[in-house]
């Protein structure tokens, strides 16, 4: 990306502990406990590290069982330990089914083959945040100040980043941290002056902490998380799709898309993912400039 207005730093914003690079080396997965046969190879699900392994890994179940009980055989929910990672190796055909946001997705589409499945009805905004009482309450207040997004591959620090631009704010430091409730909490203790994370997630914190928050900016409605099925697993897109469709119309569908504000599942268009190519374009300048 270029720097122009911006001065970006790839460091964490946080000690990594030793125990916390070992997490983060696992390949997270979930088996059914079903008698499957000892030569049944897994279903790969990769879940962009949108939140913690350990929550990914929880809340993907009920679709990890839908999805189980389409293809016949046992599905494992991995992630990946950061956006830059994910998409490297969904693009290296790790997944049979990856869910990412969307210009994750027409990355993928485009670049390795990936073929657009569904999204989510509930509309997927960025938002910038500061500490309120803080004199940062607008794009100009952030000059020469840090700001911190949660990777550089992600769709949240991408908007971000792009807003500090087109608002012609100089001299802005962005470093990257693991999580939303981590911005917060680094806003909030005045290490950084504002963050970006998700709507979804801002609305996910303790209300304790939401209410010490305030929005600088807000973007449009952008694509928001989208099941892609890789082109080896061709043959299964119908059964996959009508199975999710399926599931939706269940109790525990409803549930699931209840307990996590998604709305529900709906189709997306090769128009609508084309919109996010520029952002698209920013992951291929991260991932090339990967060492």
């Amino acid at each position: 990306m270029q720097k122009s207005a911006l001065s970006m730093s790839s460091r964490p914003f946080f000690p990594v502990t030793s125990v916390m690079v070992g997490v983060l080396a696992v390949m997270f997965s979930v088996f059914s406990t079903a008698a499957w046969s000892q030569d049944a190879a897994p279903f790969r699900i990769g879940i962009a590290p949108h939140t913690s392994a350990r929550v990914i890994i929880e809340q993907y179940q009920p679709v990890r069982r839908a999805v189980e009980a389409a293809v016949g055989q046992p599905v494992e929910i991995i992630t990946a330990p950061d956006f830059t990672a994910f998409a490297q190796r969904a693009l290296e055909q790790d997944y049979d089914l990856a869910v990412t946001t969307g210009h994750q997705a027409q990355l993928l589409k485009s670049d390795a083959g990936y073929r657009p499945l569904l999204t989510y009805t509930a509309d997927f905004r960025a938002v910038v945040v500061a500490a309120t009482g803080t004199p940062y309450k607008n794009a100009e207040s952030l000059r020469g100040a840090a700001v911190l997004g949660l990777n550089p591959s992600s769709l949240v620090t991408l908007w971000g980043q792009r807003w500090l631009k087109d608002m012609a704010v100089p001299d802005v430091q962005v470093r990257y941290v693991s999580a939303a409730d981590s911005v917060a909490q680094l806003v909030l203790s005045g290490e950084a002056a504002a963050g970006f994370m998700s709507l979804a997630n801002r609305h996910k914190l303790a209300p304790e902490m939401q209410a010490k928050l305030t929005t600088i900016a807000e973007s449009p409605a952008m694509a928001g998380r989208v099941y892609l099925l890789n082109a080896r697993k061709a043959a299964l897109f119908d059964k996959i799709h009508d199975a999710l469709l399926a599931f939706g119309a269940t109790a525990e569908g409803k549930t699931y898309f209840d307990t996590n504000a998604l709305g529900g599942y709906r189709e997306i268009s090769d128009a609508e993912l084309a919109t996010m190519e520029p952002l698209a374009d920013e992951v291929r300048r991260v991932l090339k400039a990967k060492p």
